[in-house]
């Protein structure tokens, strides 16, 4: 069945924009697992405007589900990696001045750099995700390259679902059937939400998990952090 990861970012957004410690952002994630997510999800930049480097520190001391540490493998952000040991890392090739993710790797042209990155992390029990666009050649790309699983970036596949959802999951189903044939894990994310979410999960069973930050925190100030948690844990299944 798919895990459930939710991304924190967006509550360390509300932290820092007034400095101190509310919301609390490791207390928030305690109790997103304890609702029942399967795993949590942080996003560090570089510029700290939302998760900072000591709170992917605090977290790994207290969480019990997996940690997710998702960004662009810069030097400081492998040593950040390697130091903390989280269950699984997501190499994301995100530009500093980056919004938010907007591309997937391309596996092919970066193999010998992501060969080596996937290679340091391994070294240290790391499963390692990279993020890819609903390309095949990206998937078997990414196996080149050493990674565990690919994690496919389903920006445009939220953005036209209401237009042809048919028409717009068929590349990611094929390139999860690809990631499928080279043995890959399979994780997905970016724009997922509670209107989109159970399609995808049901035309691609096999899929090992979801990450989703900005629209279950948005939906949370609606129905409630714990009531949100189970919305999206029905989409999958749970």
């Amino acid at each position: 069945m798919t895990k459930l990861s939710v991304n924190v970012n967006k509550i360390a957004v509300v932290r820092n924009s007034r400095g101190g410690n509310m919301p609390d952002v490791v207390r928030a994630a305690c109790d997103i697992e304890r609702f029942g997510a399967d795993g949590i999800t942080v996003h560090p930049r570089p510029d700290a405007r939302h998760i900072r480097y000591g709170d992917v520190r605090d977290l790994k001391r207290v969480l019990h589900t997996e940690l997710n540490v998702e960004g662009n493998p810069i030097p400081s952000f492998i040593d950040l990696v390697c130091e903390v040991v989280p269950a699984q890392v997501t190499l994301v090739p995100d530009a500093p001045d980056a919004i938010t993710s907007n591309a997937g790797w391309d596996t092919l042209a970066n193999r010998a750099f992501l060969t080596e990155v996937i290679g340091r992390f391994h070294e240290k029990g790391i499963r390692v995700s990279i993020f890819v666009d609903p390309v095949p050649e990206m998937v078997a790309g990414a196996k080149a390259c050493g990674a565990d699983r690919v994690e496919l970036y389903t920006e445009a596949y939220a953005r036209d679902y209401h237009l042809d959802r048919e028409r717009v999951i068929a590349p990611y189903v094929a390139a999860a059937e690809e990631a499928r044939r080279q043995g890959l894990g399979l994780n997905a994310g970016h724009d997922l939400n509670l209107d989109n979410l159970s399609y995808f999960a049901e035309r691609i069973p096999w899929l090992d998990e979801v990450s989703i930050g900005h629209a279950l925190i948005c939906d949370a100030l609606y129905y409630g952090l714990e009531n949100t948690v189970a919305l999206y844990r029905r989409c999958l299944g749970k």
